[in-house]
């Protein structure tokens, strides 16, 4: 029997200013986080601040990083040839002005996904503390999925309707690069490669997105590719006790609008489905740990009292917590 294809083999580094020497720290973050490309910090080098983390295959190259405000200028000179990368990139946090083409002025915010081409012409401002995550793909490779030559471009979710789950899956992997040890080499490979795909099929999506479509088939589309999003999104942060409709729809790429209408067409609320998902977390807990305090359970999955917790898990499973822990461990103590 054939063993299965694994996925390339991945490098991952970290990087924070407070490593290095005040005078040293921005020529590295310059050399390192943007080598294709001039960067000048809007800040004294003295000031400067800025961490990154950044996964390498022979593929593809994932980064997500943090700094203060700078202006970076792409420029055809800037990119030695066999670095030629389309970087498809995820605005995380903060804003970022983007006037690549005469004439253009556009604002890009939180929760925005673009596409953006370093061996282009184009003036960038990011703001201070702004978090960029992004996946950089050969430019050849990028042209074969597009079916033609790229362009500095904003997908929103009406011209490609995998754009929701890009954005989804780029923030979930940002997040496990920025906490080392939580995978192993072999785990990062696997979903920086699960990453790659889904990237390719959003730019093949893209391609087609001249064709004649279906207005309902799209519209359906949308609102499945909203609904997926945002149930990543709250399965990811369901610990935050402020998540609220607001940060869900920004997680989810959309504005609010438009994600209470992917759960309307689901038959579901969004808070009702949060509520569902910490409810299911605190079940599978309270299965898994033979001592548990449910004071600190309930705030580990989200809820910010106890008494509110209780209530609604006895109405969700038909018993209060402590009745389920104990009718879960007195059956594993029978077998």
């Amino acid at each position: 029997m054939k063993s299965p294809l694994l996925p390339p083999p991945v490098s991952l580094q970290h990087w924070s200013s407070s490593q290095t020497d005040p005078s040293l720290r921005v020529d590295y973050w310059r050399d390192v986080a943007h080598n294709w490309v001039d960067a000048r910090p809007l800040s004294e080098s003295r000031d400067f601040d800025a961490s990154w983390s950044l996964m390498r295959s022979e593929a593809c190259i994932f980064g997500t990083k943090r700094s203060s405000a700078y202006e970076m200028r792409t420029d055809p000179k800037c990119v030695p040839p066999e670095e030629d990368m389309v970087v498809l990139s995820l605005l995380q946090s903060g804003s970022m002005k983007l006037n690549a083409l005469p004439g253009g002025n556009q604002q890009v915010k939180a929760g925005m996904l673009g596409l953006y081409v370093p061996s282009q012409e184009g003036h960038y401002l990011w703001s201070e503390n702004a978090r960029q995550t992004y996946l950089a793909l050969p430019r050849s490779v990028a042209v074969a999925a597009l079916g033609r030559e790229p362009s500095n471009l904003l997908l929103a979710p009406q011209q490609c309707v995998l754009a929701p789950a890009l954005v989804s899956q780029l923030g979930h992997l940002a997040l496990l690069a920025r906490q080392e040890h939580k995978l192993n080499t072999a785990e990062y490979a696997g979903i920086l490669d699960a990453t790659r795909a889904l990237a390719l099929l959003t730019l093949r999506n893209l391609s087609r997105q001249g064709e004649a479509v279906d207005q309902g088939d799209l519209t359906e589309c949308l609102h499945a590719g909203r609904h997926a999003a945002a149930i990543r999104f709250m399965e990811q942060n369901a610990h935050r006790h402020e998540l609220d409709s607001t940060l869900i729809a920004q997680g989810a790429g959309c504005s609010r609008t438009r994600l209470y209408e992917a759960f309307a067409v689901q038959g579901r609320t969004i808070m009702g489905e949060l509520r569902e998902i910490r409810l299911q977390r605190a079940r599978h807990l309270i299965e898994q740990e033979p001592s548990q305090h449910l004071g600190a359970l309930s705030w580990r999955c989200g809820f910010v009292h106890q008494s509110d917790f209780s209530k609604l898990f006895k109405k969700r499973f038909g018993m209060l917590p402590s009745e389920w822990h104990r009718m879960a461990w007195q059956g594993s103590r029978g077998r």
